[in-house]
């Protein structure tokens, strides 16, 4: 096979790669330079080969203790604040192939949130795909998990699309070996349905102490029922 029937054959693959509208947004490469601290660290760091990866949005990145929450299980924290599916699909390969792991488990609440620049339910699944088709490639058989996205009363008017968007990721899991939907709404919601904002900080959105006390009970158990056997 000719080198130019190679080259053409590349081009190709990568024209229709389902990421390329993704890779050059201003709003994709602005987070390049967080990617480059990860790497940073995983130059630095000595990670046990058993940790579980924890990576995502602000909630990941603001979860200071995870590593306590998460014993005995060792943890790799990679959150950062904005996080969106549609940048972690991008940056997946050089977030997720440096290492060894035991488990990876991901939460990402941005894609819709209101905004006019949302997202819908349907492409925050086929990006989901996409990060875990990734992952595969490197960690065929690591457990993945997926955090529920969390109502809020910040991104209230968004829940009926937020709430949809989780459907189709916990079906998505179902069907896929080794992949795991973590169901939160329950424990986040009051007797009226409506988001408990006891669980957050001031802008009602991000978790304090307790709401992170909330999430590790349930994350924890979910990780154990797997994990343990």
């Amino acid at each position: 096979m000719s080198r130019y029937f190679l080259s053409l054959i590349f081009i190709l693959i990568l024209s229709c790669s389902p990421l390329r509208e993704y890779r050059e947004l201003p709003e994709v490469r602005a987070w390049d330079k967080e990617i480059e601290k990860f790497e940073e660290l995983d130059s630095k760091e000595n990670y046990p080969d058993d940790a579980i990866i924890f990576a995502g949005s602000s909630s990941i990145r603001l979860w200071s203790t995870l590593a306590e929450d998460m014993a005995p299980y060792h943890v790799i924290r990679r959150g950062y604040g904005g996080a969106k599916l549609s940048d972690i699909a991008v940056y997946a390969e050089r977030i997720f192939s440096p290492h060894l792991c035991k488990a990876v488990v991901i939460f990402i609440a941005n894609d819709i949130t209101g905004g006019n620049q949302d997202k819908s339910p349907e492409e925050v699944k086929r990006l989901f795909l996409n990060v875990l088709r990734t992952i595969r490639e490197s960690h065929p058989d690591v457990p993945v998990f997926w955090i529920a996205i969390t109502p809020t009363s910040s991104r209230w008017k968004a829940w009926p699309e937020i709430s949809k968007a989780n459907d189709l990721i916990s079906r998505t899991c179902l069907n896929r070996r080794n992949t795991y939907f973590i169901r939160t709404d329950f424990a986040f919601l009051n007797e009226k349905g409506e988001p408990r904002d006891e669980l957050f900080i001031s802008d009602k959105l991000h978790l304090n102490r307790e709401g992170y006390k909330v999430w590790t009970s349930i994350i924890k158990e979910e990780l154990d029922k797997v994990l343990s056997n």
